[in-house]
């Protein structure tokens, strides 16, 4: 089982098929196996020698095994099920070539490069079971040859991509397991906090109205204001009994700020005497 994370140089990889002559006219496969670690490459050898008949090979989330001519038309790496660490590099979206690619099943962390929109011939793309974040790539639409796509089980977020050529034909499975995720097939709607805001830009007339509100309001409250108090003065002109309790109010009011005042002038008089 490996560790670390994935190395940037397997996108150096070729895994087109070469038309130069070799030692012998038939290709031949070899597959690297070192653990879980599967690469299958299309090489020119010497006779007798690395000589495959038949291998197993997961793509497409099933494992099947191959022999024959059909080996001449087959490329795929899997890297699943291991302990591989680290961001997946964007250099894996050079094999323009590759038709399988699984990373499942790792600690893998940060975002889907979006480099793997380059990937025209992939048809088997399983990034489950890790702890990405971020969001799924719209360039993945691009992908037309896609048929088994699944990011299920990580920390992706926000809308899926629209659900357009291959992206129309995979359902809920293969986002489950991210509850930030949202939009079809998930039955989780994306709120319209997940889309930029646009705030409208403000017109003349909107301009005009709020000066005008502004304007509305002064004259309403001076209304107001006035009509109160000649309310008051009515009252007291026309009720003497108010009239005679405002005036003693207001003299009480007067004589205790007197008051007051004469006290706290002679408790500063008698305290700076004293100093």
């Amino acid at each position: 089982m490996f560790s670390g994370p994935i190395p940037s140089c397997l996108g150096n990889l070729t895994l087109a098929m070469k038309e130069e002559k070799s030692f012998v006219d038939d290709p031949w496969y070899i597959r690297y196996t070192m653990e879980d670690l599967s690469i299958l490459i299309d090489s020119r050898v010497y006779p007798h020698s690395y000589m495959v008949e038949e291998i197993e090979f997961t793509t497409k989330s099933m494992s099947y095994t191959y022999g024959g001519d059909i080996l001449e038309y087959m490329s795929g790496i899997d890297l699943s099920c291991n302990k591989l660490t680290g961001q997946i590099p964007p250099e894996l979206g050079n094999l323009s070539e590759i038709h399988s690619l699984n990373s499942s099943h790792n600690n893998l962390i940060g975002v889907i490069p979006s480099s793997f929109s380059k990937l025209k011939q992939i048809e088997s793309l399983d990034l489950s079971y890790n702890n990405l974040t971020g969001r799924i790539p719209i360039q993945l639409v691009e992908l037309n040859s896609l048929e088994v796509f699944s990011v299920a089980h990580n920390n992706l977020s926000g809308s899926i991509p629209e659900p357009k050529a291959q992206f129309g034909t995979f359902d809920e499975r293969s986002y489950e397991g991210n509850p930030l995720l949202c939009g079809p097939p998930l039955q989780n709607n994306c709120s319209k906090t997940d889309s930029p805001s646009i705030v409208p830009p403000t017109t003349d007339d909107e301009g005009e109205g709020s000066f005008m509100d502004t304007y509305v309001f002064c004259v309403s409250f001076l209304v107001s204001y006035v009509i109160v108090l000649l309310g008051i003065f009515v009252v007291l002109y026309i009720n003497p009994y108010w009239r005679q309790a405002w005036f003693s109010f207001i003299e009480s009011c007067i004589t205790t700020c007197r008051y007051s005042i004469v006290g706290n002038f002679l408790e500063l008089y008698i305290f700076r005497r004293c100093a």
